[in-house]
Order: C-alpha cells, then sequence, then structure tokens
C-alpha cells in the first residue's frame, strides 16, 4: 500500500471546502437580491415569495459562515508524527478482514478522497469510529456500537 502525504489530503479537503464556498457565497448573494427585488414584493397575504428567498439567503449564509469555521479548523491542524492516533493522523484500520485507510480531522467526517489512487475516508474526532481510534496505536483494538451491532476495528498502522 503506498502512503499518501498527509499534507496533500489536508490540502485536498480545504481546496475542497474553497470550492463549496465559492459556490455558496454566489447562491446565497443571487437568494438575497431575489428576495429584494420588486417583482417578489407580496401581491396579497398568501403571497410568500419574497419570505422564502430571504429564508433561503439566511440559511445560505449561515452555512458560508460554518464552511468559513471548517476551512479554519483545517489549517489549524498540525502534522506531526506520532505512533499513536491523534488529528492528523492517516490509520490503516481493518473491519470485517477489509483494511481501509482514514484520516482524522475535526471536520469533513464522510469525505471520500482518492490520492495517489489510495482511496480516503475522513473521519471526524467527533464521530464514534474517530472518538475511540484517538489515543490508540497499532496493534491495539477498539469497538463501536453501531444500530445493528457492535463493531470490533483492528489498527494496522499510524502513519
Amino acid at each position: 500500500m503506498i502512503m499518501v502525504d498527509k499534507k496533500l489530503i489536508l490540502q485536498n479537503l480545504i481546496d475542497n471546502l474553497r470550492h463549496e464556498l465559492t459556490e455558496l457565497e454566489a447562491a446565497a448573494n443571487s437568494a438575497r437580491a431575489e428576495a429584494i427585488q420588486d417583482d417578489y414584493k407580496a401581491e396579497s397575504k398568501y403571497d410568500t415569495r419574497a419570505i422564502e428567498a430571504s429564508y433561503l439567503a439566511g440559511a445560505q449564509q449561515k452555512r458560508v459562515e460554518e464552511i468559513k469555521i471548517d476551512i479554519q479548523m483545517l489549517e489549524e491542524i498540525e502534522i506531526k508524527p506520532s505512533l499513536k492516533i491523534q488529528m492528523g493522523s492517516l490509520v490503516l484500520i481493518e473491519f470485517n478482514n477489509q483494511a481501509r485507510l482514514y484520516f482524522l480531522t475535526s471536520t469533513s467526517g464522510g469525505t471520500m478522497l482518492t490520492i495517489d489512487d489510495q482511496l480516503i475516508l475522513v473521519i471526524s474526532v467527533f464521530s464514534p469510529l474517530g472518538n475511540e481510534a484517538l489515543g490508540l496505536s497499532a496493534g491495539e483494538s477498539f469497538e463501536v456500537e453501531t444500530p445493528k451491532a457492535m463493531r470490533t476495528y483492528k489498527i494496522l498502522n499510524v502513519y
């Protein structure tokens, strides 16, 4: 298995969020502009187009702020070598005789990246899997309770 540069993983996550931020800011600006257009002025008490457009703009602006915080959190992650799993660790974990690479961060959990032909699943340290893995080393096992069953994972390597 080829190892992937952790800084490259982090940069990919930041780039993905910046792209999403650009698109969302444009959408929020468009929704905000629609909300104040004369065409959207209520023609009757049942006409709620302007109100709906302003709600949409508000929700999009809230997501814009969340993405900015996510980017800042990712930019603050220090990539440093460690034998124990920590934020910024790339970890090879086995479940059901299948090994998978995981990258631990504070945000962007559930993101799948392919870098240098390696599939990497990003998990948040706040997720059950990420939380249980924190602080462990290669060779150790841990369990995570799911709605269907208790799952046992084994840490094969920490990069």
